[in-house]
């Protein structure tokens, strides 16, 4: 009898065998969550043996897609509220309402601004900037990035260039040295003087302008400078190099040198290269006109303004003119010059300009921004946008990834997909690592091209006015806040309208906070938002047998198309070895940028507060890497840290 009784106590109510319980890992595993309990439980209470699977069942197991990738929205962290004081932010008023007839210059100079240039007006930077000049002071100019600072000091230096009573000819060589940073911000400094010189509608046609820069052949530089250049634009580097091997280069009657972006000249490690261009001038001629001008004034500037300006006048537009006084000896001047330059903390951004800030998981951050420049760039009006990552390798990888997967294809064409899905999306990519050549031919198409999504390192951050840039987009932060500037100032240019997203990770959320103490503001743009714009291109839509046609903005649909988007992307890159190392190569060319953030940004910008799998996620990787090279650690005893390419 206890037998008996035994065996039906254990079978079930309806006297079958009793069920054999599995047991699954996540019922062992220590980080499990019991929402993963509960989906393993009941996933495994729902198996059928495939005996018992109607016909209709096998066609609908047949017909239901495979997704490889697992799930983007599941073990991400909390993204958190955002803290931050509203501070009240430093801002320009960029024009005024003088005309530049009101200053004394050339009738034909004023022409040329107001009808081949076609402006009218003056900004603040050359209100305040152009007048001191034309005295002949050294000036030391502080104003944010899209102010006009280069026809602040370029009118004055043509106007005193064609005025001198000895007629200037080509063969007399440099009159005026101007030093830029890159190569891009050379091409661009006087590309409009350069071309109208060329075309015959320069007014002073016996005044040259010219370029020198790496990456171009020196042999034609070296002949250019054997026939003559009156205004000579340089980067620091190769000037150098032509100082050191050029015979014919003199600067006997050099009246001029300016300095512009002294601060990113700086931050390249161009100081000792500005020193030895000093010695060179100083040798041949030791008076002439100094101008330093840049967006942000650091301990360098101040550095370099000590060294290479004659008792200036400092001019900053967020505060106005501040003229330095004359002090008693050498020491007061400079002590003078340092105490100005470093109560500058706070940076000014133009009033046009809206800032936002996204939080976005590791998992997340690929199919965020594509879903973002589907929806600024494809679904919107049409938008003309940069995109900024921390190394070449990124720019490459992204920038084929995302022509790869996002531009479309043979099935954007096919019956019953959205028109939105065949407008073509136009990606330009610039890094540091590009011939000159084809950089020269990538600056000039975007800088042509009425739409595009240009994606690119910081060589494209400073000195560059690219038109009708509507949208700046800082995929990986900059490693502070006047390099954050600098970036957002390639936007909302002269007055023009301009917005700006930074993305960050939940563990960044940090620098908001740094942002706010340097009175910047940034307002959030939720995630969820923008992955919504999904919903509004076919090619991402999870078909399913029977399913109704999409309303609205289900949050269960637009997670399923974030998914089919990161599949598309996973499938690109698992479809070679060659695009899976090549991926490889790109995700450890961040964490090498990674860990080169200066040490007081090292609370918010840590390597060890990333998650591997996650991160492998936003470059198409399906798992975390095993075979990555070993970087250094913060105990590591390697003495420097590699530095990504830009």
């Amino acid at each position: 009898k206890q037998s008996g009784a035994l065996k039906r106590k254990l079978q079930s109510p309806h006297g079958n065998p009793p069920l054999k319980r599995k047991l699954s890992i996540n019922t062992f595993r220590k980080g499990a969550t019991e929402a993963d309990r509960r989906e393993e439980g009941t996933s495994s209470q729902k198996t059928v043996p495939k005996k018992q699977l109607t016909d209709k069942q096998n066609e609908s197991q047949k017909n239901k897609p495979f997704i490889k990738t697992s799930s983007l929205f599941k073990n991400n962290p909390d993204i958190p509220e955002i803290h931050r004081k509203e501070v009240q932010q430093v801002q320009e008023n960029v024009f005024t309402t003088d005309s530049f007839s009101q200053l004394d210059l050339h009738p034909h100079l004023i022409s040329t601004i107001n009808t081949v240039l076609n402006i009218c007006s003056m900004t603040s930077v050359q209100k305040q900037t152009i007048p001191v000049l034309l005295q002949g002071r050294d000036a030391l100019v502080r104003s944010q990035t899209g102010s006009g600072k280069t026809l602040a000091y370029g009118i004055p230096l043509v106007q005193s260039l064609q005025g001198m009573e000895s007629k200037i000819q080509r063969s007399h060589g440099p009159y005026a040295l101007v030093l830029v940073p890159t190569r891009e911000v050379g091409g661009f400094s006087f590309l409009t003087l350069s071309e109208h010189w060329s075309l015959g509608m320069w007014p002073f046609t016996w005044i040259v302008p010219g370029v020198l820069m790496g990456g171009e052949k020196r042999k034609s530089e070296k002949a250019r400078l054997r026939k003559g250049i009156n205004i000579l634009i340089s980067t620091p580097g190769r000037l150098v190099d032509h100082i050191r091997s050029t015979q014919c280069i003199h600067f006997r009657r050099t009246q001029w040198l300016i300095i512009d972006e002294a601060d990113r000249i700086l931050d390249l490690g161009f100081e000792k290269d500005v020193a030895v261009i000093l010695n060179a001038l100083n040798a041949e001629r030791e008076t002439r006109q100094n101008v330093l001008l840049s967006a942000t004034l650091t301990e360098g500037v101040t550095r370099l303004a000590n060294i290479s300006l004659n008792d200036p006048v400092s001019i900053s537009i967020a505060d106005e003119i501040q003229k330095v006084p004359e002090p008693a000896s050498q020491t007061d001047r400079e002590a003078s010059n340092s105490s100005n330059c470093m109560e500058q903390k706070n940076f000014a951004v133009p009033e046009t300009l809206q800032q936002y800030v996204m939080m976005v998981p590791s998992k997340l951050r690929l199919v965020t921004l594509a879903a973002f420049i589907l929806q600024k760039c494809k679904f919107e009006k049409r938008h003309k946008m940069i995109v900024f990552f921390s190394s070449c390798e990124q720019v490459e990888f992204y920038h084929e990834l995302l022509v790869k997967v996002l531009s479309g294809g043979p099935e954007s064409e096919q019956p019953g997909h959205s028109p939105l899905s065949s407008v073509s999306l136009h990606f330009l990519r610039l890094h540091g690592d590009m011939e000159q050549e084809e950089r020269t031919e990538v600056f000039q198409k975007f800088l042509k091209s009425k739409t595009g999504i240009l994606l690119c390192t910081d060589v494209a951050a400073r000195g560059l006015d690219l038109p009708q840039v509507t949208w700046i987009v800082q995929y990986n932060a900059p490693a502070s806040p006047a390099e954050y500037i600098h970036r957002i100032g390639r936007t909302a240019r002269i007055g023009c309208r301009g917005s700006s997203l930074l993305v960050l990770a939940p563990s960044e959320a940090e620098y908001v906070s740094l942002l706010a103490s340097h009175k910047i503001n940034v307002s959030e743009l939720k995630m969820e938002k923008v992955l919504a714009s999904l919903m509004k291109d076919d090619r991402f839509k999870l078909h399913r047998p029977g399913s109704k046609k999409s309303c609205g903005k289900n949050p269960q649909e637009v997670r399923e198309r974030a998914t089919v988007l990161q599949t598309k992307f996973e499938n690109h890159v698992h479809s070679s070895e060659g695009t899976v190392q090549w991926a490889k190569k790109a995700l450890q060319s961040f964490l090498c940028a990674y860990t080169t953030y200066p040490k007081d940004l090292k609370h918010i910008f840590h390597i060890k507060s990333l998650h591997l799998g996650h991160v492998a996620k936003s470059f198409g990787l399906r798992d975390a890497p095993q075979n990555l090279t070993a970087l250094p650690t913060a105990g590591s005893k390697r003495k420097t840290k590699p530095r990504p390419k830009r």
